[in-house]
């Protein structure tokens, strides 16, 4: 989850992690800053020492990156077992429904922000992989004078099994991206797959690289939303598309009520009880309290440049996909 400024880079593909050193960068890597309106700010760069809301307590900007990062670095081992928890397991459909309004073709190269523990990533790897094979059995249908061998060889070729589709997971905490790592290895995810330690206010990465861009829950823990937008944009190709699935303002008055009492009532105790963490998950619940209605939104995503922004509410508004287009 980004929020900190990020002095380091690391690079994890399926392999192991790597220091990427200066004149040694990664492909897509950005080497250099850019400072143009939607391009990263230099590192270097002085902040102004203003004041942000981490949850309902009034910090600076400077002190909110660090609270975040220690939030996330303290709920990573218990991240998954929680979410299931808090929200009955339904984040699993919203996450689908996610992947199903992305609608990835083979071939497409996704960016996924704040995505440390995988779940947009691996979701995003099936959905191609079963595309592309539904393509590939069109294909040999189509094509009755194949050799038993010259089938067999299309199913067994792992390498083409995703159609050229990748997925680069970038997250500012080593803890979150280091359990993703742990169930890729345990889920078999290996082709299509790297893992970058990353700002999203502060993208390595280069200009129009990626079809598509997503963040999970993620984006209300920047410091700056609208650096992350202007960085999503940036990053994404002529074309390409911002999806957003971020906690929201429930639209219904009784669900509010019920969700308000679960949600400072219920979920600060689960995360005592099971992670041994209260004061985290207090913080996630006033976080969401904080950030902007979908309308309020709306309108943020469309200041950072993007065109054709829509919303669709999910379970009365708890949660919204917000849709964008870089035209």
């Amino acid at each position: 989850m980004a929020a900190p400024r990020s002095w380091g880079l690391w690079s994890f593909c399926c392999r192991g992690w790597s220091r990427v050193l200066p004149g040694c960068r990664l492909p897509g890597l950005r080497s250099s800053w850019p400072r143009g309106p939607l391009g990263a700010r230099p590192l270097s760069q002085e902040k102004r020492a203003t004041e942000t809301h981490f949850g309902f307590e009034t910090v600076s900007e400077e002190e909110k990156g660090g609270k975040v990062y220690q939030v996330f670095e303290s709920v990573a081992k218990k991240y998954d077992m929680m979410n299931d928890m808090m929200s009955l397991g339904i984040h699993r459909i919203w996450k689908d429904l996610l992947l199903w309004k992305m609608r990835p073709f083979p071939g497409t190269q996704l960016l996924d922000v704040a995505g440390g523990t995988g779940d947009i990533a691996f979701r995003f790897l099936n959905y191609v992989q079963a595309q592309h094979q539904r393509k590939e059995k069109r294909q040999l249908r189509a094509q009755q004078n194949l050799s038993w061998e010259e089938i067999a060889k299309k199913y067994q070729n792992e390498e083409d099994s995703l159609g050229g589709s990748h997925v680069m997971v970038c997250d500012i905490n080593k803890e979150m991206l280091k359990i993703g790592k742990q169930k890729a290895r345990a889920q078999g995810y290996k082709a299509g797959l790297a893992w970058v330690l990353g700002d999203a206010e502060e993208l390595p990465f280069d200009d129009d690289k990626f079809d598509v861009y997503t963040i999970a829950f993620g984006i209300r823990n920047v410091t700056h939303i609208d650096r992350a937008l202007q960085e999503a944009h940036r990053v994404l190709k002529p074309g390409g598309r911002f999806l957003c699935l971020e906690f929201s303002q429930v639209n219904n008055p009784l669900v509010s009520r019920l969700y308000d009492v679960y949600s400072f009532q219920v979920i600060p105790v689960l995360g005592e009880v099971i992670a041994g963490d209260w004061k985290s998950y207090q913080y996630l619940v006033e976080s969401i309290r904080q950030f902007p209605s979908q309308e309020e939104f709306k309108e943020m995503i469309e200041d950072a440049g993007f065109q054709k922004v829509t919303y669709e509410n999910l379970t009365s508004g708890i949660v919204a996909i917000h849709s964008g287009f870089k035209l």
